[in-house]
């Protein structure tokens, strides 16, 4: 009701305000402006209703006060043609000027709809990519275990190997201890073996459970060369099994990258196992899986896995990095696609090309002096 009110108040006012101008700046304008004036005002504000009350209150005024003659609403046929000149022009301009209002209105509410509805949509999408990036994170810490599972005779064997030296030398500390005359140089020196095999066996398990556990990423000053060594040892035994000959070509003084440490440990071990899998199905030719590092031109560290096994079809070989491709008929087709992920979120470059005179060769470069990519 008050708004009501106040919209067809606002008519009379701006009418009654454009009359006191008028008759008072009579003699310097047209009678007409200042009432166009207030129509347009009553219209853009009020709306239709009261700009239509102040199309008849500024024909009314006219006519009465300035219109001869004065004072009076009788009229001559001259005087009614110009009111109704000027009642069809004030009728025209409230009834544009309303539209103009609704019209501009509209757009104020479509856009703040648009903005409501970006907005909704941001924040699904930024919902969508938190969930992706957790799902990624769970598919690569079940890609890390189901290698490591694939490595249970290796990670069997790094561990046996301490431990067995544990049991000899503990066996032999009581041979010299128990003599006629203890040799306590000799048990002294059984025990200092017995310390540092523990510590040995110690390391493999923590290399084993920092593979194993879901960890956020870090970002880390990491060597390479002692990554590609602890993994090398890792695949050692299942070298073996296939008959591979594990070999290494690290440069000396290889500078160090910033990333997480088990996650370049994971895309490490992920090309080796396929490199000694590729060799296993090959049933001639040499069998040599050869690790390298070195700085390229442009400072980049470049890791290549080198295998002498049956290769890549060049028909397939840009699909070797696509999500769920794979040859081997046990393979998920997820190893080579996390590899790429990973290393493109550490800034650098994954890629695969055919080995000289056979096999195959999968190469990652990363940045020595970059941050690590969000």
């Amino acid at each position: 009701m008050l708004k009501m009110v106040w919209r067809y108040g606002l008519a009379i006012v701006t009418v009654a305000a454009a009359l006191v101008l008028t008759m008072l700046l009579e003699q310097y304008t047209d009678i007409t402006i200042l009432f166009y004036a207030a129509v347009v005002v009553s219209a853009w504000f009020g709306g239709m209703g009261p700009g239509l009350l102040a199309v008849i209150l500024s024909g009314v005024s006219i006519d009465y006060f300035f219109v001869a003659p004065l004072y009076t609403l009788r009229l001559g046929p001259k005087p009614i043609s110009f009111l109704v000149v000027f009642g069809v022009l004030a009728m025209l301009t409230s009834w544009m000027s309303t539209k103009r209002q609704q019209a501009e209105a509209g757009l104020r509410q479509a856009r703040d709809e648009l903005e409501m509805r970006v907005q909704e949509r941001t924040k699904e999408l930024r919902q969508a990519n938190e969930t992706l990036r957790e799902r990624e994170t769970e598919l690569t810490h079940v890609t890390r275990v189901m290698t490591l599972g694939e490595l249970t005779a290796s990670i069997a064997h790094e561990v046996n190997q301490p431990l067995a030296a544990i049991v000899t030398n503990g066996n032999a500390c009581l041979r010299w201890l128990g003599g006629a005359t203890p040799n306590l140089p000799e048990a002294q020196r059984a025990v200092e073996r017995i310390i540092n095999d523990g510590y040995r066996a110690s390391e493999v398990i923590s290399r084993i459970r920092s593979l194993v556990k879901k960890a956020p990423p870090r970002n880390d000053a990491v060597d390479l060369n002692e990554v590609i060594i602890e993994v090398l040892a890792l695949a050692q035994n299942e070298a073996q099994r296939n008959r591979v000959s594990l070999q290494r070509q690290l440069k000396h003084d290889l500078p160090r990258v910033r990333g997480d440490r088990v996650q370049l440990q994971q895309v490490v071990l992920n090309l080796i196992m396929n490199g000694l899998e590729a060799i296993a199905r090959s049933k001639d030719g040499a069998r040599e899986l050869t690790v390298s590092s070195d700085v390229d031109q442009t400072n980049n560290v470049v890791i290549a896995v080198r295998d002498s096994g049956e290769g890549l079809d060049s028909a397939n070989v840009d699909h070797v990095f696509d999500a769920f491709y794979t040859t081997k008929p046990e393979g998920m087709g997820m190893g080579l696609a996390i590899s790429r992920t990973i290393i493109e979120s550490h800034g650098g470059r994954l890629w695969a090309g055919p080995n000289s005179p056979k096999g195959a060769v999968f190469q990652f470069s990363l940045s020595t002096n970059a941050e690590r990519a969000p």
